[in-house]
């Protein structure tokens, strides 16, 4: 009966990826791990050093120390930029496509054509060249001003005059026609679909669309899916985990945002003492199973520039680790790891695209070298491959450097 945790502490990156200087020059120097460390001298984290921390970020940076017992690796992003939703999609086996980064308003007339096509009704708002779509009253469409520009679209909806069920079909249409990375289906109730045309914004004279915080989507009711491009959940490691009778269970922003229709998510969790409590109480819970556990409070630090408050969060996340590990059997297994940077000293808010930890652990197991990985998707493979299912649609499993005792 065994378990298999992936703990991803969200944006906790060691070092900018080789190919930040080329791609991403704003990401140069960043190393989120580093640098929080060497800002807080006396930051004390055993369990995180017993798994090796130190060893993945390649330099001591204070009074944390190398691990002469942990198992451990790097892994590279191979989605483009670092991103979240496309990172976790990643780590559970899908193979990233090279989206397309473009205004809103290069898409806005096939869009607009797809929606009247499926019977909507579609009204142009704002003054041109700059416009976004209205649809059936209550509905905007147009660029996420909160990521990086020209990667995502939003969708942004007034549920108090529109059912959510409506707005994911509106998503999936808009999805249909569009290369970009993502697509964000969202509303809350709001008193008046007024709110979100009072909240348009126009960015470099190219991207216009609603902040959504000031729009008031997220106070009351907020509902969300996230759509992103080229990702099959059929091909991803849930849905290899079902057909082979083993439950997958979501925990945090990884629940919100990966498909598990067989398994478990516990969705609009952000409070890490919350989900790591949910995570300690799944893994005592009898049967093989895979949970996957976000902590999303590192990068809302990340994004706060708040070098203490991400701190602070990587010892909450330390304390329940002991507890974790001191459930473990011999038939567990443990992956600590990232899905980005975010790396409050770098002098922006967002996040930045830097290789991540892999720390493995399971008992009696000791100083095995897990290598530099070229995808998250490695994890995933490895996940399909401890429970003997068929392997995700990315990925090289790593379970052979373990010498795991064989679960099936």
């Amino acid at each position: 009966m065994a378990k298999f945790l992936v703990l991803v502490i969200d944006s906790f990156g060691v070092g900018s990826m080789d190919d930040v200087p080329s791609v991403r020059p704003q990401d140069i120097g960043a190393n989120t791990c580093g640098h929080i460390f060497q800002c807080k001298p006396d930051l004390q984290l055993p369990m995180l050093e017993k798994l090796g921390i130190v060893n993945a970020l390649g330099f001591q940076a204070n009074n944390i120390n190398f691990s002469d017992e942990a198992n451990v690796g790097t892994a590279d992003l191979q989605h483009d930029g670092g991103d979240t939703f496309m990172g976790h999609q990643e780590i559970m086996g899908t193979k990233p496509k090279i989206p397309l980064r473009i205004p809103f308003s290069v898409v806005l007339a096939d869009v607009e054509a797809a929606l009247i096509a499926a019977g909507f009704k579609v009204s142009r708002k704002g003054n041109k060249p700059l416009q976004y779509l209205c649809v059936n009253q209550h509905v905007a469409i147009g660029d996420n001003l909160e990521a990086d520009l020209g990667q995502v679209f939003n969708i942004t909806a007034n549920l108090t005059e529109i059912g959510f069920d409506e707005v994911r079909k509106i998503g999936e249409i808009v999805r249909q026609q569009v290369k970009v990375d993502r697509v964000i289906a969202f509303g809350g109730l709001m008193v008046s679909s007024q709110q979100m045309h009072d909240a348009v914004e126009q960015k470099e004279g190219r991207y216009i669309g609603i902040n959504a915080p000031k729009s008031g989507a997220y106070d009351k009711g907020f509902q969300v899916v996230h759509m992103g491009y080229g990702v099959d959940s059929q091909q991803q490691v849930p849905e290899k985990l079902a057909k082979k009778g083993v439950q997958t269970v979501l925990i945090g922003k990884v629940a919100d945002i990966v498909e598990n229709p067989h398994g478990t998510s516990y969705k609009n969790l952000v409070d890490s003492q919350t989900i790591m409590d949910l995570t300690f109480e799944e893994m005592c819970v009898p049967g093989d199973r895979f949970i996957c556990t976000n902590i999303q409070e590192t990068d809302l630090s990340g994004h706060a520039q708040s070098v203490d408050r991400y701190a602070d969060c990587l010892a909450i996340v330390d304390k329940n680790l002991a507890r974790i590990i001191e459930v473990m059997t011999s038939e567990d297994c443990l992956v600590v790891m990232a899905d980005h940077g975010n790396d409050p000293t770098i002098g922006h808010s967002k996040h930045t695209r830097e290789k991540v930890p892999l720390l493995v652990y399971q008992p009696g197991i000791r100083g095995v070298d897990i290598g530099h990985r070229a995808t998250l998707s490695d994890v995933g493979a490895t996940v399909c491959d401890f429970f003997h299912a068929k392997s995700p649609q990315n990925g090289t499993s790593f379970l052979s450097l373990m010498n795991l005792q064989e679960k099936g």
